[in-house]
């Protein structure tokens, strides 16, 4: 008989965002396999290194589904360029410029997508530069991408057995209707304020806090902490008891959901308290959830009862793998 957390398992293994991102799979074998900054294909951001000293540059770039665009197309530009800024914060860096590739019906739809992307370009301090545009198309679609800097990386592919995993989340928003969105930013903080807390994740990185983590994308927090133990060649245990989250939010919505601001990072022991105390300073959640295990499995625990969600030696997820060793297709 199944129990409740092996079928709020089973309905994460169905959903829409742990499909699409095991679309990636099919993919990354036709990428290119150089890596010159030592990071592969499947992180957060793709990375250059600059001349020495100098650090390295990021570029992240993110395509929104057509139903999104359709339905919400002010929050989908606003969304549009918000992730790409938390992919490159993820890396530990920080934006340079926005360029966009916008398809609409008319203009109408295009000036709805082209505001959220300028509301979103003013409140987090970062120029909307260009792109390309098309207002006769069939539905709107619409891609972003971003460029950024590093001065140190954080890494989907640093994970090490032995650390903790800690999930930051802004739990100061409210879900955007039906949809699986946790809304933290649009009118629910001033610029000021969100502009400092993704400037905390370099600031991590350049403190050598921390080395390793992913923000959390659609797959939700624990797809986001697959991708990282994937990249990592690592497994994990997981007690959700523990994960930051709204009062009353249901299980398998949250654990569904894009929250705006969210990061999962894997912190050598030694520094959980100072990583902690950080966000906590910026009135930011900070959970350690679990550890990062030898192994393939990422295993998940809830009121007393514990269950498989991913055993990666059996299915690839993205398909990417640790660095010096080639990346697998999907089965």
């Amino acid at each position: 008989m199944s129990t409740p957390l092996q079928a709020l398992v089973d309905a994460l293994r169905a959903s829409r965002g742990f499909a699409h991102k095991r679309d990636i799979a099919a993919v990354l074998p036709a990428l290119d396999d150089a890596a010159p900054a030592g990071v592969p294909n499947g992180d957060d951001c793709a990375v250059l290194p600059l001349p020495a000293g100098l650090g390295y540059q990021l570029l992240a770039i993110e395509g929104l589904v057509p139903d999104f665009v359709a339905a919400l197309p002010w929050f989908a530009g606003y969304s549009a360029v918000m992730v790409n800024l938390s992919d490159i914060a993820a890396m530990g860096g920080r934006a340079t410029g926005v360029v966009d590739a916008l398809w609409a019906r008319d203009e109408q739809q295009a000036g709805e997508l082209l505001a959220g992307m300028r509301a979103a370009a003013e409140r987090y301090g970062v120029p909307l530069l260009g792109g390309h545009t098309n207002l006769r198309a069939k539905d709107g679609q619409l891609a972003v991408a971003v460029l950024g800097h590093a001065k140190r990386l954080i890494s989907s592919f640093d994970a090490r057995p032995g650390e903790r995993l800690l999930a930051a989340v802004d739990l100061r928003g409210r879900w955007q209707g039906e949809h699986p969105f946790w809304n933290a930013s649009t009118d629910v903080a001033d610029a000021a304020r969100l502009r400092g807390d993704l400037a905390l994740l370099p600031e991590l990185a350049e403190a050598g806090l921390v080395r390793a983590g992913k923000d959390i994308s659609m797959a939700g927090v624990l797809g986001s902490l697959l991708m990282l133990l994937e990249c990592s060649g690592v497994g994990a245990r997981v007690d959700l008891t523990q994960l930051p989250r709204p009062e009353g939010a249901a299980w398998l919505r949250w654990l569904c959901a894009f929250p705006s601001y969210g990061f999962v990072l894997s912190v050598a022991p030694a520094c959980v308290a100072d990583v902690q105390a950080r966000f906590a300073a910026r009135g930011l959640a900070c959970a350690d959830i679990g550890g990062v295990e030898p192994g393939t499995r990422l295993r998940v625990a809830l009121d007393g009862e514990e269950a498989l969600l991913w055993d990666l030696a059996e299915a690839p997820f993205i398909g990417a793998r640790p660095a010096g060793l080639p990346t697998r297709t999907a089965a």
